[in-house]
């Protein structure tokens, strides 16, 4: 059988264990550590703008302890990107709070600025102002979101940026994660950079930092014996995986540049094929191509994004389709949607494709030539 070819494995850059061995060699296996307050400080220090960061164990735990500190609860709306993994609604769940769905536009795949406005008008008619905005930066393409962080700003509704997939994304030169009330980060395995699991949530308001870092280190109160006054998490990032998110943040710009290569490779070799699109970036905005996404038109190619992911899997190649928007999932169909049919198309026709940093040119001829032969050309 031919080697396999995944979708987005981890890639160590070399020096991870370093700063994991430190941890051993001082014995700071503990929960927090010199390697929690480094990575925290090597976020905050690449993101720039004034930003602190509260590292956690995921991207989920970070968009929990977001709504949280903005006081969501029992029955408040969340206006939530319908186009996005399903963590980014999970989280409003977890408080008991009500996702309101807005579908994306053509220009990013992400949260359309247009319909958000609308949405928020809708609610308000019905006597019910949305507590937050979650807007998605997705497979690393920037929102909108300076429009949206306008709209936002208008109606008096604070926006958690899902930076989970964007980290050395910009839009205009900011970084993704950066312009909301709060950004979230991912380092899961399958992300740009990893510290096997984790997240972080960032804010240029220290105080809400300090806030989250207490929350989720269960919130004990300063005594010297166990009190708590509230309810608290076990969110915190472990200090020897915050040495691993050490090492990778000093290859990050290697893997951005990868990722972004990846992209160029397959936008030349399969992008002048009938009925095969990639999304190109907006006038300002610089996508780090997380994952590589094409549309397929089964009316031109031939042949429907199902076909190929089928023979990519014969080959030994992993792909998958674009997300089942949320307002699609049996888990949140019962909740209020606002939709105009673009992510709906996207899941029909779009397709993930391998977008690893660590991929060869003989591994993205290889995925290409599984395209050719479909297609016959």
């Amino acid at each position: 059988m031919k080697s396999k070819i995944w979708l987005s494995p981890p890639h160590m850059g070399g020096t991870e264990d370093k700063f994991v061995r430190e941890a051993f060699e001082t014995n700071w296996i503990a929960p927090l550590g010199p390697n929690v307050n480094g990575f925290e400080n090597d976020i905050a220090e690449y993101l720039g703008h004034g930003t602190h960061a509260a590292v956690l164990i995921s991207g989920t735990a970070a968009i929990h302890l977001g709504l949280i500190l903005l006081g969501v609860g029992d029955g408040d709306e969340v206006m939530c990107q319908s186009m996005t993994f399903s963590a980014s609604a999970n989280a409003i769940r977890y408080v008991n709070a009500v996702p309101v769905f807005v579908d994306s536009e053509t220009d990013t795949w992400n949260m359309c600025p247009i319909l958000l406005e609308e949405a928020i008008n809708s609610r308000l008619a019905a006597g019910k102002k949305p507590k937050a905005i979650l807007p998605v930066h997705l497979y690393g393409m920037p929102a909108k979101i300076e429009e949206i962080v306008a709209i936002g700003t208008k109606y008096g509704i604070p926006v958690i940026e899902d930076a989970a997939e964007s980290l050395g994304s910009t839009v205009n030169g900011r970084s993704c994660g950066t312009f909301g009330k709060f950004g979230v980060l991912s380092f899961n395995g399958n992300k740009i950079i990893t510290t096997s699991g984790g997240g972080a949530l960032v804010s240029q308001d220290v105080e809400m930092v300090n806030k989250a870092r207490f929350l989720a280190s269960q919130a004990r109160d300063e005594a010297p014996h166990y009190q708590h006054s509230q309810v608290g998490y076990n969110y915190r990032l472990s200090n020897l995986c915050a040495g691993v998110g050490r090492g990778q943040m000093e290859v990050l710009p290697l893997r951005l540049e990868a990722r972004r290569a990846n992209f160029d490779f397959y936008v030349a070799h399969l992008g002048t094929l009938p009925g095969i699109t990639f999304l190109h970036e907006p006038q300002g905005y610089l996508s780090n191509r997380w994952l590589t996404t094409m549309m397929v038109n089964p009316e031109i190619a031939g042949c429907n994004r199902e076909t190929l992911r089928l023979a990519f899997e014969k080959e030994n190649i992993e792909s998958r389709p674009v997300w089942k928007p949320m307002h699609r999932q049996p888990v949140f169909e019962s909740f209020p949607a606002y939709t105009n049919g673009v992510s709906d198309k996207l899941f029909q026709d779009g397709l993930c494709l391998p977008s690893g940093s660590s991929l060869s040119k003989i591994d993205l001829e290889r995925i290409c030539n599984v395209v050719f032969e479909v297609m016959g050309k």
